[in-house]
């Protein structure tokens, strides 16, 4: 004689999909949404030296010699430059770094972010 299910496996093995007692699994994927991003910018003054504003490029932005110079004349020319667009948290890290570095270094230089 075959083995008699409980009541339970009766209702479950024959149950209709509209059965309240089926439960629907769907997996829904989560709504991502980019982070904002922001320009680190510099100033241009009159006291630090364009070879100074050369070096933070390269060393705080990963920019080769020619770009530095070419962003760097651009804050000489124009007033202000962009270094580059980074999520918040690296921006304001970098923006922290240059104002450290120029500090310590003794110069006026100003770094500073705006949203994108």
């Amino acid at each position: 004689m075959p083995p008699r299910m409980a009541d339970d496996d009766r209702k479950r093995k024959g149950a209709n999909p509209g059965d309240p007692s089926v439960a629907v699994i769907t997996k829904t994927k989560p709504q991502t949404k980019r982070p904002n991003m922001y320009r680190v910018l510099i100033l241009n003054d009159d006291y630090t030296p364009m070879e100074f504003v050369t070096h933070v490029l390269e060393r705080f932005f990963s920019k080769d010699h020619e770009a530095a110079t070419r962003i760097m004349l651009h804050v000489h020319h124009h007033g202000i430059g962009e270094c580059g667009i980074y999520t918040y948290e690296v921006a304001e890290t970098k923006v922290t770094q240059v104002m450290d570095f120029a500090r310590k270094h003794q110069h006026p230089l100003q770094c500073v972010m705006e949203k994108k």
